[in-house]
């Protein structure tokens, strides 16, 4: 369900004006998008370590520790295409901060699998 705001008209997603995940919500920059909804979108990772190497992020603009203070309905989009597309296994992950090489400030987690992934992965 999308907020509203005082005239009531739906409330667009805060955006900054440099993120490029932002950028890709709105279309602005191309990717391959996997699953979007109102809230969520899913996206190809331009890296490609393992087989499925997907980003799913909310459309607003948020930090990691925001998105992981709720993952709501996030989590549940996250494991549905995880299962799906990797039922063998796969990761939910994130990076916080420089030394986790975290390289977007947009929160979002990774969804990782398509293979044996071992002990360690990404």
């Amino acid at each position: 369900m999308t907020e509203q705001a005082e005239s009531g008209e739906p409330k667009k997603p805060t955006r900054r004006p440099y993120c490029v995940f932002c950028r890709i919500v709105a279309g602005e920059e191309p990717a391959n998008i996997v699953y979007q909804d109102d809230e969520v979108i899913v996206i190809q990772n331009i890296l490609r370590w393992v087989p499925v190497m997907l980003l799913a992020m909310k459309r607003e603009h948020i930090s990691q520790a925001e998105l992981w203070s709720d993952m709501g309905h996030i989590g549940r989009i996250a494991s549905e295409i995880g299962q799906r597309l990797c039922p063998g296994g796969f990761r939910l992950l994130t990076n916080f901060g420089y030394d986790a090489m975290q390289s977007q400030e947009h929160g979002h987690l990774h969804i990782l699998g398509g293979t044996f992934l071992g002990h360690y992965v990404g």
